[in-house]
Formats: C-alpha cells, sequence, structure tokens
C-alpha cells in the first residue's frame, strides 16, 4: 500500500489515508462530492488538485468520522464536507 493519494478513475473517488491516533485510516472522497463544495462554478476541475488544495478540512472530516464510529474506509459523502455549523 502507498502512502500517495490517488484518483480512482473506475470509482470516480480520491482515495488517500489519514493519521487518527497514530494509525493510517484509509478514505475516500467522490469527485462530485469535492466539485459541489469546493468549486461548484469550475469546469473540467482536477478532483485531485481540488482535494489537495482543501486538505486540511478533508482530513477532519475522515476524523470526525472515525471519531463518530466510522471504520474503514471511511467514505466521505458531501454532508461530512458542510462547514461545521451549517445547516443541512
Amino acid at each position: 500500500m502507498s502512502d500517495a493519494p490517488f484518483f480512482h478513475e473506475a470509482s470516480g473517488t480520491v482515495r488517500f489515508w489519514v493519521l487518527v491516533e497514530g494509525q493510517l485510516v484509509g478514505a475516500s472522497v467522490g469527485r462530485e462530492a469535492l466539485h459541489h463544495r469546493y468549486r461548484p462554478g469550475a469546469q473540467a476541475d482536477d478532483p485531485l488538485d481540488t482535494w489537495r488544495d482543501n486538505l486540511t478540512d478533508i482530513e477532519a472530516a475522515v476524523r470526525r468520522r472515525v471519531a463518530q464510529g466510522s471504520r474503514e474506509p471511511v467514505m466521505l459523502r458531501e454532508y461530512d464536507l458542510r462547514v461545521l455549523g451549517e445547516q443541512a
């Protein structure tokens, strides 16, 4: 297993790992969720670039999901990427 993030074309997700309490946790987030949350007006945006540009927020979302009991692999949804305090 590599620790480098990558875009998995077949599933349309960025797959990556986050260090949570000393353990690497596998996670993924879909191209559409990234586009909708971070670049809604963009055309032909690169999901991996969007992921990199928002890494801090995305890693925090993975940690929240793990703290809530999610098990690996954590699959982030649009809801997980919301701004904290934002109503669904």
